[in-house]
């Protein structure tokens, strides 16, 4: 039992943004190399909710067997918010949903999790790391209720956050530095996955660009098209490590296993992924670098040193 928690003690990298050297201070926050996490609450699966994705699966939600399956091949992180804020993760994949039935309209949560206010808390105790939570998805929000429950939940942002939330920028002098967000006493940016032009502290859809393939090799190979040829200017992007299952049959091949699961898996690709990340990033720019398993193969520590880059070149 204690070689177990030996095993899974996870690095501290709680203040990174504050000990970066000054030089990176002033430069936009889009410039930085941020540890970010797939799916992040993935971690509290609760295997007596429906399933939600696959979709062709949904339809065998009331099968206890079914469920434990698709939960070994679903669970993406295995440390809860806080550890992964203490680790370092400054990026967090949030996806919203509706429970079905449910007798509260307005109760939404972090798929996997009601929504709580460890961030608040984590940020106040941590007023110079900038937390940037990608809300989307939003599983649940049919036609006849959407407009209410986005209303809903930006309102509850706002308002839980406050004066803590880093406005959109107007021009180019308000892009935010660690420099201007530290003066400003704000760390916390909200990129949400649906049209909002109401309020000035909601941010637009971070692009995600990942290889939507179990394959780490074609994943490489597309994150490297992106990098060079597409990727964003002037404004955050992703770039996602994350290994994906296939949407059609092709999914079996994987779940069917009685002997692996999705972590397995990640564990045997993501050295090989990162070791691509640094050459990669010697050569073109990377912004916010989301994975599985956030806390393992030092994955954080990898993506935060990238910044030495950043540092030579501002």
């Amino acid at each position: 039992m204690s070689a177990k928690k030996d095993k899974r003690k996870v690095a501290s990298h709680c203040d990174w943004m504050s000990q970066l050297p000054p030089k990176l201070h002033n430069i936009p926050l889009y410039d930085l190399a941020i540890p970010g996490s797939h799916d992040s609450m993935s971690y509290d699966l609760d295997i007596n909710s429906s399933i939600i994705e696959p979709d062709r699966l949904q339809r065998l939600s009331k099968i206890y067997c079914v469920r434990k399956i698709v939960r070994k091949w679903a669970i993406t992180q295995e440390e809860t918010i806080t550890k992964q804020l203490d680790a370092g993760v400054r990026y967090f994949d949030l996806r919203i949903a509706r429970k079905a039935r449910d007798h509260d309209p307005t109760r939404l949560y972090f798929c996997h999790g009601l929504y709580t206010t460890t961030f608040l808390d984590w940020a106040e105790r941590h007023p110079k790391e900038i937390l940037i939570l990608a809300l989307s998805h939003f599983k649940g929000f049919d036609k006849a209720n959407s407009a209410q429950l986005h209303r809903h939940l930006i309102g509850f942002i706002v308002t839980l956050f406050g004066a803590k939330l880093i406005h959109i920028r107007v021009k180019y002098s308000d892009v935010p530095t660690l420099r201007s967000c530290w003066d400003k006493g704000r760390n916390v940016i909200i990129s949400y996955d649906y049209p909002t032009t109401q309020h000035g502290e909601i941010w637009s859809k971070i692009p995600y660009f990942y290889g939507d393939t179990m394959n780490t090799t074609k994943i490489e190979a597309k994150l490297q098209h992106i990098l060079e040829k597409a990727r964003p200017v002037q404004y955050f992007f992703v770039c996602g490590l994350n290994l994906t299952l296939p949407e059609d049959a092709r999914t079996l091949q994987y779940i069917l296993r009685p002997c692996d699961n999705l972590a397995n898996v990640i564990r045997r690709g993501l050295p090989r992924l990162l070791q691509w990340t640094k050459r990669q990033a010697a050569k073109t720019p990377v912004n916010i670098v989301a994975s599985d398993l956030v806390t393992c193969d030092d994955f954080i520590q990898t993506v935060i040193e990238l910044n030495a880059l950043k540092s030579t070149r501002a």
